[in-house]
């Protein structure tokens, strides 16, 4: 089968993801292609991966680049001159509706990952993020979703479930997705008395909660409690003196470094405020470490509660502050929720493999059409 994923932005996480998808399609024995952007990450994606780059982004597909309307038909002819069996939209961007529509028309099967029905919390487009998922939703002939809840609310807005699919979000955006981290790596895990945040700070993901919550832990020591690694303006959630038991490595944290953060936490905490899915929780459970997530669209589906971590409600830092005390107090009982969480991964990503597979077949040998999808709209999402 001849699979052609699209991803127009240079989002290096987006592209993590699609080179998850594309590798092991490759691995499958698939053709596999990538129409992308100039400023993809090469190293990320398999060498039997064929890349084809007829644009140049700098940003997300919700930019006035989406202007370049001449870039526009040199991709829809690059995409058209491959002769796929499908085409899967991997990110967001504003021209995919209009390429949707084009191979519908050709008969062209396609599918399309939704990442978020919600905008998050002060996303400059969130308005335009509604208006184009319901123009997806409508296009596409198939969905792919990441949450349990988002599939469901997709079949309760009159979507039929034959075209809808639901994986968890499981990529390690760990190092090079072809080569895993080394065992090595992991047979020298450890669970020190901190915590790891990891990641751009950004408001929907709870920063100020999280430091309030740093301020109320108990005292008497002058290590770190928590670990804040990944860039963003601090100054835009937190004014005066940082909390003392906060070690912040404000900065984009490479490969080496990520992992070896992963490797010594005692555990991951994501206390968002909003949030559709993370990759976070798998790259913790691959690393045998448990997670705190707050209760926020599919969070509470990745998490055994008491088992392969906790669940709390969002924005309420003392329960915050109440569950990391009691968690890193606990070394031994780190690493038992770790070997769980780690468990629950692996069982997930075979599931998850096997309902891709599913997916493609099925998508395949759906009838062509030679007419666009043209569904009606969602009624509700």
């Amino acid at each position: 089968m001849r699979i052609c994923y699209v991803l127009l932005s240079p989002t290096f996480g987006m592209h993590q993801y699609t080179a998850d998808l594309a590798n092991r399609m490759v691995q499958a024995g698939h053709d596999v292609h990538l129409v992308t952007t100039t400023r993809y990450p090469r190293d990320r994606y398999a060498p039997t991966v064929a890349i084809h780059t007829p644009l140049t982004t700098t940003n997300t597909g919700f930019s006035t680049e989406s202007l370049h309307l001449r870039d526009l038909g040199k991709t829809r002819r690059e995409i058209l001159g491959l002769r796929p069996d499908l085409v899967h939209f991997s990110g967001p961007h504003l021209w995919n509706h209009h390429l949707v529509q084009v191979l519908a028309g050709r008969g062209i099967r396609v599918i399309h990952t939704l990442h978020d029905l919600d905008p998050h919390h002060g996303t400059r487009y969130g308005a335009l993020l509604k208006i184009w998922n319901r123009l997806i939703i409508r296009s596409a002939h198939h969905i792919l979703v990441h949450g349990q809840t988002y599939r469901d609310r997709l079949i309760a807005s009159g979507i039929s479930p034959e075209r809808v699919t639901y994986t968890p979000l499981l990529h390690l955006f760990l190092g090079n997705t072809q080569t895993p981290p080394s065992s090595a790596s992991l047979d020298s895990v450890e669970y020190q008395r901190w915590a790891l945040f990891f990641g751009r700070l950004e408001r929907y993901k709870g920063v100020e909660y999280l430091l309030t919550a740093c301020e109320m832990l108990n005292g008497g020591s002058t290590l770190p409690a928590l670990v804040m690694a990944g860039p963003g303006n601090l100054a835009d959630f937190w004014a005066g003196p940082l909390p003392e038991r906060l070690e912040l490595h404000n900065r984009l944290i490479n490969d080496a470094e990520a992992i070896d953060l992963f490797r010594r936490c005692g555990l991951v905490v994501l206390p968002y405020i909003d949030a559709t899915q993370s990759a976070l929780v798998a790259a913790a459970y691959y690393f045998r470490k448990p997670v705190i997530v707050t209760r926020t669209g599919a969070l509470p589906e990745y998490v055994q509660d008491g088992e392969t971590g906790y669940i709390i409600e969002p924005g309420h830092p003392a329960a915050l502050a109440r569950r990391l005390d009691d968690m890193l107090s606990d070394p031994e009982r780190l690493a038992q929720m770790g070997m769980a969480g780690r468990a629950w991964y692996d069982a997930r990503r075979n599931e998850e493999t096997e309902a891709l597979f599913r997916m493609y077949q099925t998508v395949r040998r759906q009838t062509p059409s030679n007419k666009p999808v043209g569904r009606p709209y969602p009624q509700r999402l």
